[in-house]
């Protein structure tokens, strides 16, 4: 089985393909029961942010698994196969590897080095789980994957150099100023209170706002998230009315629709007797805000698609050449540790035959050897067993190492052959739970 990716993101879509294709929280766990029913699937696991969708697969057919995940991909998305084709990417064994852990660093974000994605990767290994469609090779791959964003985050300096996207959202909105000093005193209106949108509120409260206002479907959510930041909690049907009075607004929520229209912006902001120009975040994907207040006067609106066109402060280039030299070294390793595994159950398989035919000789030998007390039986069987074990010990620890080299995965095939291991035992070590049933 090799691991296969098959997605979209920011960097190979228009923000407008991405926003049709976004699956809906519900849609996941579909999805990934589809992809782990189709015959090139065992295992599966995506990752659903405001600006990638990715599929990751363990498949055993790499032309077949393509298109199945491109075709699982454009069905769950409600974007036709011709049309999401131009854009996905496809990688495949030790580049789908690479692919996540430096998804995993910030260094294929919008804005690079930002730390939200570490969340999102645990989410949505947390999904593929819950819908046990993560085996072994994606609970080892997404695991290391956040251990290799946690480590270069603590390791290099690319905290620094990147922002998350709320952040950097309201750095556009702030026009060189800095957010706090831009932020503070004004009043503040976030829609949604999800885990962007309370990035949001705390940024706004922590930068000073003077007054919070949070909206959200489910009330008691709002109300929580105002009363840890000192703000104030109103229901969905508020807005309009908050709208007007506000001079920052966020938006961030799982709506299909939109949450803003153009025609609510231009009532608030007409509504408005201030110089300064309502501000406008919105982070949604699909967007909450209609597009068209890009043309209302009076209205700055920053949203995914400006900010993927907004260049971020540049990182320092040593701090994302030292991620990228971490990305490497653990897509080694993982490649490394992976071949070694394919060996285990060979070496299983060999101490196993090796345990029976001295179980074998033993009785054979304490039939001969009539009224063997117990102390020498003990001593025989614990020397003939240690003769065994250091005859085994130095080739299998060997073949383990070379087997973690680049194509050492004959070696397993050769211990096979060279010892006339039965396949059905090591298939018995490999998949001990189809044995059981």
């Amino acid at each position: 089985m090799s691991l296969l990716v098959v997605g979209l993101s920011h960097r190979s879509a228009p923000v407008s393909v991405l926003e049709r294709a976004a699956l809906e929280p519900g849609e996941r766990g579909k999805l990934l029961q589809d992809a782990v029913g189709a015959e090139p699937a065992a295992e599966a696991a995506v990752l659903s942010t405001c600006n990638r969708i990715e599929l990751y697969a363990d498949v055993d057919k790499f032309h077949a698994g393509v298109a199945e995940l491109s075709t699982l991909l454009a069905q769950h998305s409600g974007v036709s196969l011709d049309e999401l084709t131009p854009y996905l990417y496809v990688h495949y064994e030790d580049r789908a590897v690479h692919h996540l852990f430096s998804v995993a660093c910030g260094l294929d974000s919008m804005v690079v080095g930002e730390g939200q994605i570490l969340g999102q990767i645990k989410d949505a290994l947390a999904v593929a789980q819950e819908q046990h469609t993560a085996g072994r090779l994606l609970n080892d791959l997404f695991q290391q994957a956040l251990r290799v964003g946690k480590r270069a985050h603590s390791e290099t300096g690319i905290d620094k150099a990147g922002q998350s996207l709320v952040t950097f959202g309201l750095e556009q909105l702030a026009a060189g100023a800095s957010v706090p000093e831009w932020a503070y005193g004004k009043r503040a209106l976030v829609i949604g209170a999800g885990s962007m949108s309370s990035l949001a509120a705390t940024v706004l409260a922590r930068a000073g706002a003077g007054e919070l206002v949070i909206a959200n479907r489910t009330l008691a959510r709002a109300e929580r998230l105002a009363e840890s930041l000192q703000g104030r909690a109103v229901p969905m049907a508020a807005v309009a009315g908050e709208l007007a009075a506000a001079d920052v607004v966020v938006s961030c929520t799982g709506a299909t629709g939109l949450v803003l229209t153009a025609s609510d912006i231009e009532a608030a902001a007409g509504g408005r007797r201030r110089e300064a120009a309502l501000a406008v975040l919105d982070l949604a994907m699909p967007r909450d805000v209609d597009v068209a207040v890009h043309r209302i006067d009076g209205v700055r609106l920053v949203d995914i698609e400006s900010l993927a066109d907004a260049e971020a402060d540049a990182p320092m280039a040593g701090d994302v050449e030292a991620v990228r030299a971490i990305v490497a070294e653990e897509v080694a390793a993982f490649g490394a540790a992976q071949r070694a595994a394919t060996i285990t159950p060979t070496v299983v398989a060999l101490r196993t035959m090796a345990a029976d035919v001295v179980a074998g000789e033993l009785t054979r030998l304490e039939g001969r050897l009539h009224g063997m007390d117990d102390k020498l039986r003990a001593e025989v069987t614990q020397t003939v067993r240690r003769v065994v074990d250091k005859l085994l010990h130095a080739p299998t620890v060997r073949v383990k190492q070379l087997a973690g080299e680049p194509g050492g995965a004959g070696y397993a095939d050769a211990l096979r052959e060279l010892f006339d291991l039965d396949p059905q035992a090591v298939a018995a070590v490999s998949n001990p739970e189809q044995e059981r049933q």
